[in-house]
C-alpha cells in the first residue's frame, strides 16, 4: 500500500521526525487558502507548491513549484491542480493531480538522499543514503554506485547513534548537522519498523544553513501482508491511484499485479503463477499479469478473477493453468464456464487442468461447448495461447 507526501510528514511528525511546515489540500479552494495561512506560521513569504500523486519526479513534471510570492503561488495552484501530470513512474498517460501540499521555503544548505528498504542479501533492513540528493536515484546507483552509502540495522539492538554519527561523518555533515541527523535518524528508523513499512524514502533529505535536518519529502509503502495490524491507516489509502483491477481483486481476497504483457494468467499458487509466466517468457509471450486465486477458491472467485483479467483491453489470449490439490479442478471449470457466459469471451482461452477431480472438470469444459482450447500439459499451453496471442496481434 502506498500514501501520499502528505501522510507521510504526518506519521514522521507522530514519530518526532522534522519535516517542513505544510498543509495539504483537496480542491483549489482549500489550496489557495492554505497559502497566507502557511506564510504566516512560517514567516516567510516563500512557499512550495507540490502535486500529491504516487509516484516520483513530479517537479521534472512540472508539479512542484516555489512560488517566492502570495501571487505566484495562487497562479502555481492553479497550474498544477487537475493536470496530467507526466513522470518517468507515471508511464506517458501520466496522472491526474487531484490533491495538493502547500509547504514553507526553506533556506537549503544542501540535499541528500536517504532510503529504507530490507536488503534481501544481506536479511537486514539497510539505511541507504548519497550526497547525490534530489536526482534520480537509480541512475546514481548505476553509474556511480560508491556513492551510495549502506549501513544495516541489527534487528537485536535496533538503530544505534554510532551508526548516525558515522553515516554522518561519509556525508560529510557539519558537527551541528551530525547531531541533528543523530536525532533524526532513531523516530525515522523506529517508525518504519513500528508501522511495517516495506519501502521508506526521503529524497531529497536537508540540511538548512542554521544547521537543522529535515525530511523535505516522504515516500512509504507499507507490507500489505501486515495492514491487519494498521487498520488506521485504510482511510489514507486513495482508491483514484490504483489500478481498479487490482482494487477489485483485493475485495475477492484474490492475489494481483498488472503486468505490461498481453497474456492474461489464471493460476492456483503463487510458484505455479510465477512459474507460468516464467513458461510463457520462455516461449515468446508476455504475461499481462500475476493473479494467484488460491487453494480454496469458490467458483463465485473464480469467476470474479476471470471478469479482471478480461477488464483489461490489453489482453489478447488467457491462460488457465490450474493443479489441482485443495482446489478441485471441476470448481475452476465450474467458474470459468459461468464467467465466460456472463462476460462473453472475445479472446482466445486456453485451459490446463490436473490433479483432483481432472477428468470431471475437463468433462464440463468439454460440455459447455464454449470456445475452449484444452491443453495437455502446462509447456503445450503456454505455447498455444503465446501463437494465440500473435495471431490476435497481428
Amino acid at each position: 500500500m502506498k500514501i501520499h507526501e502528505y501522510q507521510g510528514k504526518q506519521l514522521f511528525r507522530k514519530y518526532g521526525v522534522p519535516v517542513p511546515i505544510g498543509i495539504p489540500a483537496m480542491t483549489i479552494e482549500e489550496a489557495l487558502a492554505a497559502i497566507p495561512k502557511v506564510q504566516q506560521q512560517a514567516g516567510t513569504d516563500v512557499v512550495v507548491v507540490k502535486a500529491q500523486i504516487h509516484a516520483g519526479g513530479r517537479g521534472k513534471g512540472g508539479g512542484v513549484k516555489v512560488a517566492k510570492t502570495k501571487a505566484d503561488a495562487e497562479d502555481a495552484v492553479k497550474k498544477i491542480f487537475g493536470m496530467q501530470l507526466v513522470t518517468p513512474q507515471t508511464g506517458p498517460e501520466g496522472k491526474k493531480v487531484q490533491r495538493l501540499l502547500v509547504e514553507q521555503g526553506l533556506a537549503i544548505e544542501h540535499e541528500y538522499y536517504l532510503g529504507m528498504l530490507l536488503d534481501r542479501a544481506t536479511a537486514r533492513v539497510t539505511v541507504m543514503a548519497s550526497t547525490e540528493g534530489g536526482m534520480d536515484i537509480e541512475e546514481v546507483a548505476a553509474t556511480h554506485p560508491e556513492k551510495i552509502l549502506k549501513e544495516p540495522v541489527d534487528p537485536a539492538i535496533g538503530w544505534q547513534d554510532w551508526q548516525s554519527r558515522s553515516l554522518a561523518k561519509r556525508l560529510g555533515l557539519s558537527t551541528k548537522a551530525t547531531e541533528a541527523f543523530a536525532a533524526f535518524m532513531k523516530p525515522l528508523t523506529r517508525c518504519y519498523e513500528e508501522e511495517d513499512c516495506s519501502l521508506l524514502e526521503i529524497n531529497p533529505l536537508i540540511t538548512t544553513k542554521d544547521g537543522k535536518v529535515l525530511a523535505l519529502d516522504a515516500k512509504i509503502n507499507f507490507d500489505d501482508n501486515a495492514l491487519y495490524r494498521h487498520p488506521e491507516l485504510e482511510s489514507w489509502r486513495d482508491p483514484s491511484e490504483e489500478d481498479p483491477a487490482e482494487t477489485e481483486a483485493k475485495k475477492w481476497d484474490l492475489s494481483y499485479i498488472s503486468l505490461d504483457g498481453n497474456i492474461g494468467c489464471m493460476v492456483n499458487g503463487a510458484g505455479l503463477a510465477m512459474s507460468t509466466m516464467d513458461i510463457i517468457k520462455f516461449y515468446g509471450g508476455a504475461p499481462a499479469n500475476f493473479l494467484d486465486v488460491g487453494g480454496g477458491a469458490t467458483a463465485e472467485k473464480v469467476t470474479a478473477a476471470f471478469k479482471i483479467i478480461t477488464s483489461s483491453p490489453d489482453v489478447k489470449a488467457i491462460f488457465v493453468n490450474i493443479f489441482g490439490g485443495i482446489m478441485k479442478c471441476d470448481t475452476i471449470a465450474q467458474g470459468v464456464i459461468t464467467a465466460v457466459k456472463e462476460v462473453g469471451l472475445k479472446v482466445p482461452l486456453v485451459v490446463r487442468l490436473e490433479g483432483t477431480n481432472v477428468e470431471l472438470g475437463k468433462k464440463m469444459l468439454a460440455e459447455s461447448k464454449l470456445n475452449i482450447v484444452a491443453a495437455a500439459d502446462m509447456a503445450d499451453g503456454a505455447q498455444k495461447v503465446v501463437k494465440a496471442a500473435k495471431e490476435i496481434q497481428k
